[in-house]
């Protein structure tokens, strides 16, 4: 059967990250292999890989076939260099046999891949570069071309929405980048018959699944998380002014760390937040960095830095106009002031005299001037990898200052990792968004893995706060991982290979997919990719669909991942349906704990059965009844709660008092088992409503008409209202 999965460490045969790091050295067993075993897997062909690259305006995309379980994987949409290092990074860890990229490129990509062919030496061997018209890369037929292929993996029962809606699942239809160099792979491996050389013409290349590749140290997220979490948002900018560019960057994360004074740093920190990892040299480097300059005797230094860090220009742009002769004056100007001392140069009738007499040495003085531009212009090219790297180490400064300067201002604290710890450890963290447009914020502590469960079950009354306990547990465990200080008194950090969410449904118009079928894509993801060092964060899925279909969704999903044993993700899920606990849907085991942020809650009550599994975590959200208001306390506490309180969010929210008073009964009736009755008062209300219309029509009838028949009145209007009437 066909598998979705995450690629750590260029690993795809492994569900689990099989070549771990140094810095997270993996807790699985090695089993034993037997000779037969070993002798069959040396009578197997090498495996062989075929990549597929496409670079535009500083993104990359790729997709790669690997022989040797006829798999194809492929990385989302992701920046890169000019100079191409992640790419790089790549080629170096798939080593594929062959190259392909689209015949119509960008001179960098046809440098990069003009060195990659020149390697003679290259180990184990240098790839073959294949160019293919730059047609069979649209997006458009790229598209038709993944979601008219033949898989095994999808049943031929499938009909073609059905289908589509599948692969929109596995495959991340909005990063075009990556749907073009899959459609350019497929075209590839169609046009050289990979693996199936010798066979028919109508035996098409064995496609087992499609997987999402990672690098080794990166950690996994996906677009879905970054937009729910607001880690990155963009709005429209309300400047009339401003319709080049037409967005800025609103409330987001890294809106509000990013205080870099240079261009060149707010690029890097970008790709440090698209690239997390848990590399623990480069993330303890750059923490180290942070705190040296939070020291209080260190704070003018840093601020003197950060302030001359913004006199650092495009320096690139300029390198790239002196190779083509085309340096300007203010080009020349970024890279030295020139110092006028406030002195006018001009003509005086002496001069005049002078030039009549010794000549016009104009042109000799451009001419000299043209010549020593140039040789000054070859000593700054011949100094360019320099440059270049004093840029590099300029703007990663840039970046640790701003994050020092935050730091230092909303009271972050160094979070620790630990690489034997399955999980996240938070004492009194706070939401780094949250805290700044609120005028109080509760802290709530977090942890998972170990003896504390790996499956929270948050419960809560509406506008509790459960969502934001969510966000604020993955912004603070995506800050550490990029080696940044983490709102919270303490934070300890473990082997975290991907962070999925189910929090928000991003609408997706040019996909065609209804708010629930989205959801249901987001844990999808999930459940196909997340591994026992994943982080998982569900909020209120199965709300898209009636009650009881939703908590039939949500338990099987929980379920499922509490048959994994030990394998089973970090999972936090927030939800209002109670009956998941009452009616005792999950299963017995050491792997649930419930927490929540609810009034109403009853440790070691019926709530909490003592049957149930002691690692499913109940906790709810502590509030208390102040007459007809809730007070809200937004503190986790154990426990499961016993009421959503939806009539109070409700009246909150505006809605009639009638109406979330009879909202409130329906609830009442329905959680009793009693039928649900019409209100007596509406129903005569609509019975007198109804006879008064009866009797218009019938004032209206002229009886002198000798064509009147009153026998179609009868049976037309009167007989259809008795039923309404009486």
């Amino acid at each position: 059967m066909f598998s979705v999965g995450t690629i750590p460490g260029g690993t795809p045969q492994s569900p689990e990250p099989g070549a771990a790091s140094a810095s997270f050295p993996s807790l699985a067993p090695v089993s034993g292999r037997g000779e037969a075993e070993e002798e069959e897997d040396n009578e197997q062909e090498p495996a062989e890989i075929y990549l597929c690259a496409l670079w535009t305006s500083g993104y990359l995309g790729i997709a790669y076939y690997d022989t040797s379980d006829s798999i194809i994987h492929f990385m989302p949409d992701a920046p890169d260099h000019e100079s191409l290092k992640l790419l790089q990074r790549v080629l170096d860890e798939i080593n594929p046999r062959s190259v392909v990229t689209s015949a119509k490129q960008d001179e960098n990509m046809t440098r990069f891949l003009g060195k990659l062919a020149s390697q003679e030496h290259r180990e184990p061997k240098r790839p073959e570069i294949v160019f293919l018209p730059s047609v069979d890369f649209g997006l458009e037929i790229s598209k038709q071309r993944l979601l008219a292929g033949n898989y095994s993996f999808i049943p031929d029962s499938m009909t073609t929405t059905e289908k589509i809606l599948f692969l929109s699942s596995i495959i991340p239809f909005d990063c075009l980048l990556t749907v073009r160099a899959l459609g350019g792979l497929l075209k590839f491996l169609g046009r050289r018959r990979i693996g199936v050389e010798l066979e028919d013409y109508n035996v098409s290349v064995p496609i087992l699944g499609f997987k999402k590749f990672v690098l080794t140290h990166l950690v996994s997220i996906d677009q879905d998380t970054y937009s729910v979490l607001q880690i990155f948002k963009s709005e429209s900018h309300p400047s009339v002014y401003k319709v080049a560019s037409g967005l800025k960057e609103g409330l987001s994360l890294f809106g509000i760390l990013n205080r870099c004074h240079c261009k060149w740093g707010q690029k890097l920190l970008r790709l440090w937040f698209t690239r997390p990892t848990h590399d623990l040299g480069e993330l303890n480097s750059r923490l180290d960095v942070i705190q040296f300059f939070l020291l209080p005797q260190n704070l003018d230094m840093a601020q003197m830095l950060h302030r001359l860090l913004g006199h650092i220009k495009n320096v690139p742009l300029i390198l790239k106009r002196m190779k083509l002769s085309h340096t300007k004056v203010s080009d020349w100007q970024v890279l030295y002031k020139f110092l006028s001392e406030e002195k006018l140069h001009y003509r005086s009738a002496r001069t005049k005299e002078l030039d009549a007499l010794l000549g016009d040495l104009h042109c000799d003085i451009r001419d000299q001037e043209t010549l020593l531009m140039y040789q000054l212009q070859c000593q700054v090219l011949a100094r360019a990898a320099v440059l270049t790297r004093v840029l590099d180490l300029a703007s990663r400064l840039d970046v640790l200052l701003a994050l020092a300067s935050a730091a230092r201002d909303y009271g972050y604290s160094r979070p620790r990792y630990s690489p034997q710890l399955l999980g996240v450890r938070i004492l009194n963290g706070r939401h780094p968004l949250m805290e700044l447009c609120a005028r109080t914020f509760v802290p709530n502590s977090a942890e998972c893995g170990g003896d504390k469960g790996r499956i929270k079950v948050i419960t809560g009354p509406n506008s509790s706060g459960k969502s934001i306990y969510l966000k604020q547990v993955g912004l603070i465990t995506f800050m550490a991982l990029v080696g940044s200080f983490v709102p919270a008194e303490e934070a300890e950090i473990g082997a975290v290979d991907a962070i999925f969410t189910r929090i928000h449904s991003c609408e997706s118009i040019s996909l065609g997919l209804s708010t629930f079928m989205i959801d249901l894509n987001q844990v999808a993801k999930a459940v196909n990719n997340a591994t026992k060092q994943s982080l998982v964060l569900i909020d209120e899925f199965g709300k898209g669909t009636n009650t009881v279909d939703g908590l039939a969704l949500l338990a099987a999903v929980l379920r499922h991942w509490l048959a994994l044993g030990p394998m089973c993700p970090h999972i936090f899920v927030a939800t209002n349906f109670l009956s998941l606990v009452q009616l005792q849907l999950l299963p017995q085991g050491p792997l649930v704990q419930y927490l929540g942020l609810a009034k109403g809650f009853r440790a070691g009550s019926r709530d909490i059965d003592d049957t149930l599994s002691p690692c499913i975590s109940f906790k709810t959200m502590e509030t208390c009844e102040d007459g007809d208001d809730l007070v809200f306390f937004y503190q986790v506490c154990e426990g499961i709660a016993n009421a959503s309180h939806a009539s109070y969010t409700a009246a909150q929210a505006g809605l009639p008092g009638n109406l979330v008073a009879r909202g409130k009964e329906v609830s009442d009736l329905i959680r009793s088992g009693k039928p649900i009755k019409p209100v007596k008062e509406l129903l005569k209300e609509k019975q007198m409503e109804n006879c008064q219309t009866l009797v218009d029509k019938f004032l209206k009838l002229d009886l002198e008409d000798p064509n009147l028949d009153l026998d179609i009145f009868m049976s037309q209007e009167v007989l259809p209202a008795a039923t309404g009437i009486l």
